[in-house]
């Protein structure tokens, strides 16, 4: 049997599962109804809603199976996690990374699964899933039905949080930020991993503001909060503090993951700048702080640290 792998971005990813506050929590209908459309629409006997916590798989909706939790390494979702893409396994039994399972020879004896990941906050965290006890194929509009019915699974996930949203970037705001960030910080300190925190500011942006007027300045905001998220990894937090200025902390980083992500970020920008034909050119300074294991200092006084970095590194342009 193979154990599904730990992700880089583990810290992160947990971080925003347990932000969402749902493990451990009663069945809803929400969810149920999910689960009920996808059991009725494929012919299957088991649909899960699946969260994949630290060290076990737990049911937020459980049709057709009687557990509200499992192990993790013996998840299929485990693996259907670590990439973007659904998860399908025509006969368990033939293929070599689950053929041995326990959930595959025995009980519930799992020969088809298709997982289909439910990313929220820019993190997998679990999927929507279907099972069944015999092998079988299925088909590109079926697949697509799932992705659309997971879609619905995200939203309702991502339906409390949206106070701690950007309304104009859909980005985290101030709140969201604080709160996720303190929340990864603690949880790297418990692994003993250092994370980083970076600032970023718009260079420039007060004059396309008044050379091109506000509604492009806002369309400017909504480009670079989707750019800097492009960017980051499964797992990281990205919002926009207010203004022109943003904020990224990486999970499981060193100043050299940083700077390669804000080289990323350059990047993108430069081929927006060079594809766009606008008369303004788009571009930004950033401030990195590492934040060690260890490290006691205040969220506020993170951020503070990092502003006053990124004024410096602007300043010297």
């Amino acid at each position: 049997m193979q154990t599904p792998e730990i992700p880089e971005t583990e810290i992160g990813r947990l971080n925003t599962l347990k932000s969402l506050t749902v493990l451990d929590t009663e069945e809803e209908e929400r969810f149920n109804r999910i689960t009920r459309i996808a059991k009725k629409t494929f012919d299957t006997p088991i649909a899960l809603v699946s969260l994949i916590d630290e060290n076990r798989q737990w049911f937020k909706s459980s049709l057709g199976l009687d557990v509200r939790h499992t192990s993790r390494d013996v998840s299929f979702c485990g693996h259907a996690i670590l990439k973007n893409e659904i998860l399908v396994v025509p006969n368990a039994l033939e293929d070599s990374r689950f053929a041995d399972n326990p959930v595959v020879t025995g009980d519930p004896n799992i020969r088809f699964y298709a997982g289909c990941p439910l990313t929220v906050l820019n993190a997998r965290i679990g999927t929507l899933c279907i099972i069944d006890t015999k092998p079988r194929e299925i088909s590109e509009d079926e697949l697509m039905i799932l992705k659309d019915l997971s879609a619905l699974v995200e939203s309702e996930l991502l339906a409390h949080h949206l106070s701690t949203m950007d309304e104009l970037t859909k980005v985290l705001n101030r709140r969201g930020l604080i709160s996720l960030i303190q929340n990864g910080i603690d949880l790297c300190a418990e692994h003993k991993i250092s994370s980083t925190l970076v600032f970023f500011d718009l260079n420039g942006f007060k004059k396309i503001n008044d050379n091109y007027g506000h509604k492009e300045g806002d369309l400017v905001l909504k480009l670079f909060a989707g750019l800097i998220e492009k960017a980051s990894r499964s797992g990281d937090v990205i919002g926009r503090l207010g203004g022109d200025e943003f904020v990224a902390w990486l999970s499981n980083s060193t100043m050299e993951t940083a700077q390669s992500y804000t080289e990323r970020i350059n990047k993108l920008i430069s081929d927006h700048n060079i594809s766009s034909g606008n008369q303004y050119k788009i571009a930004f300074s950033s401030g990195v702080v590492l934040i060690n294991p260890d490290c006691r200092t205040s969220i506020d006084d993170l951020l503070h640290e990092a502003d006053t970095l990124m004024y410096h590194n602007k300043n010297k342009k």
